[in-house]
């Protein structure tokens, strides 16, 4: 027991906390506010108080738990909706109202609530770290596995299928120290990241449906990818678009001192929301994390923390596992409020001098991996993290130590977004570096022309960028008919196929398939008008056939229509322009 000495804002100092580690969680004053040491200096302690300090003073009393701050992991976590310490939002809501009152604690998981578990592993059996030991219908959509958790090996002495609340005994393993009892969840320590066999290298691209970004700039499973932007450029939306429709098991959606409006427009909308694999709702394997700013500061940094932990539990079960982080300048804000009120010597734009190694340390989490399991089972973690650069400057400390360690960069333009181009991830600026490591998936499971279509695709928007400066100059008509030729076919790349819309039934989602025969009958078109120039057409004319309008429209062709529309379009291209070309010459 130790007291209060002195108060800044969210941090706290101790006098008289005896035998407390760093990390140690604290409950601080009368009301046991939730605190966590991040200094230590003799007996006196720094604390980052996860709850507003006001009416904190010096003189009160401080308590050391002993335990670092932890999660619980366990069947109940699908569906439901988190503060930055594992508090459920809705269980604080039916208790006190739409205001969370200051050191009130609730369980993260129902503890009434019975589950049946039927047991798989065989009793006598030899279990360690990650060994399944039955499984529980968490949700219609994901069957949660109980494992042995990690650090634990011994002999399975006793395990009974049957209905159990999250505190009931299930088994017992005899191990090296001790009989030890088993429960249908286990704890984790936030900042340790869960123990792998082995990291495999990214070969299987996260398909998201969103044909700019499958396309031209993929993510691989187990992958990181920064969505940088200035506000107002559709971060928030992009996100919302790859938790709805990647295809990813399981997705972890952490709102990071965003915007209260921007949360709850999240809060209402995913629950309503249906997964388009199987009907059912979306919420039904998604964890929601919402932190938002006016929310105190220090718990972004745990929110980041806890959704991160969350994932790889469910990683070790063998999901693929989808994490967006919006936004991680928030949390970097954080950091930089909280090293300011330690007096740390400040670094670039006063951040802290470790905030690259924490971004990097967050990011590195990441990734698709042999899980310690007996069987070697696979399991993967994507994290997508938006940042929001002030004034759109991407070269800020924020922006340019994700950049250093993501590998997918989708560079949000202000100006896209005022022209109402919508996803406004600008061609010319982003990158994937997944693109090689994916290409043999591509060629075996797609089509073995893709990449190199996409390469096309790349070099005629460059083309009309450089062009664009020569028709400022002189104007497009002062352009050759092939360049014109350039021109038309960027245009349609750009408005018919990297123009997406999120509210369209049907263009919100785009098979991987259905984008390969877009770009297709896209290029395809451009070569066959390039050709038709070549034999004295103009563009001009080529423009009001009336295939010319079909392929405009083909992003809102529904996939089981897919085969017979694309095959059709293709004939009419080859015909019409034969005929027009025929009758032009």
């Amino acid at each position: 027991m130790g007291v209060v000495a002195r108060v800044s804002g969210p941090v706290v100092i101790a006098e008289g906390l005896t035998g407390a580690k760093m990390f140690d969680v604290v409950r601080v004053g009368d009301l046991g506010l939730v605190g966590e040491i991040i200094r230590l200096v003799g007996e006196t302690a720094t604390v980052q108080v996860y709850e507003d300090t006001t009416g904190v003073r010096p003189g009160d009393k401080i308590e050391n738990t002993g335990q670092a701050l932890s999660v619980e992991l366990g069947p109940g976590l699908l569906k439901s909706i988190y503060d930055g310490v594992q508090r459920p939002l809705d269980v604080l809501q039916k208790n006190l109202g739409d205001f969370i009152t200051r050191g009130f604690v609730a369980p993260p998981l129902d503890e009434t609530k019975s589950w049946e578990f039927t047991a798989v592993a065989k009793l006598g059996s030899e279990v360690g770290p990650g060994t399944i030991l039955g499984t529980v219908p968490e949700t219609p959509l994901i069957e949660h596995r109980i494992m042995v958790p990690p650090g634990l090996r011994g002999t399975l002495t006793e395990l009974k299928s049957g209905s159990y609340t999250i505190r009931d005994r299930i088994g017992y393993v005899k191990a090296a120290g001790g009989t030890v009892p088993l429960t249908l969840t286990q704890k984790w320590v936030v900042r340790i990241p869960r123990p792998v066999r082995e990291k495999l290298a990214p070969g299987i691209p996260l398909i998201t449906g969103q044909r700019v970004i499958d396309t031209f700039f993929p993510v691989a499973k187990g992958g990181s990818a920064c969505i940088p932007g200035p506000f107002g450029s559709g971060k928030t939306v992009a996100q919302q678009q790859l938790a709805k429709w990647s295809d990813a098991d399981v997705v972890v959606y952490v709102g990071c001192g965003e915007r209260g409006n921007e949360m709850t427009e999240v809060l209402a909308t995913f629950p309503n929301l249906q997964d388009p694999k199987s009907g059912r709702p979306l919420m039904e394997r998604t964890i929601l994390i919402a932190n938002t700013s006016n929310m105190p500061v220090a718990a972004r940094e745990a929110s980041v923390y806890t959704g991160i932990t969350i994932a790889e539990y469910y990683r070790d079960m063998g999901y693929d596992v989808a994490l967006m982080a919006d936004s991680t300048s928030r949390w970097a804000e954080a950091m930089r409020e909280i090293s300011g009120r330690l007096e740390e010597m400040p670094g670039e734009e006063g951040y802290p001098a470790y905030l690259g190694r924490r971004v990097a340390e967050f990011y590195e989490r990441a990734g698709r991996v042999v899980t310690l399991s007996p069987e070697g089972r696979p399991g993967s973690i994507t994290v997508v993290g938006a940042v929001s650069p002030p004034g759109g400057d991407f070269s800020e400390p924020v922006s340019q130590n994700t950049l250093r360690v993501t590998r997918v960069f989708w560079a949000l333009d202000a100006a896209l977004a005022s022209r109402r181009h919508f996803p406004s991830i600008n061609w010319l600026q982003s990158y994937s570096l997944y693109v090689g490591d994916l290409e043999p998936w591509y060629r075996k499971e797609l089509a073995k022309d893709f990449v190199p279509l996409r390469q096309r695709a790349i070099e005629v928007l460059q083309q009309e960028a450089e062009l664009q400066e020569i028709v400022q100059l002189v104007g497009v008509d002062a352009l050759p008919e092939r360049e014109k030729g350039v021109l038309d076919i960027a245009r349609m790349l750009r408005e018919d196929y990297l123009q997406q819309s999120a509210y369209d039934d049907v263009d919100t989602y785009t098979s991987i398939h259905k984008q390969y025969r877009m770009l297709r009958a896209i290029l395809n078109f451009g070569d066959r008008e390039q050709e038709a120039i070549g034999r004295g057409m103009l563009v001009g004319d080529i423009q009001k056939l009336p295939v010319r309008s079909k392929l405009s429209r083909m992003k809102w062709i529904p996939e089981k229509e897919l085969e017979n529309q694309f095959d059709q379009l293709e004939l009419d291209m080859t015909g019409q322009l034969a005929a027009a070309a025929t009758g032009g010459g």
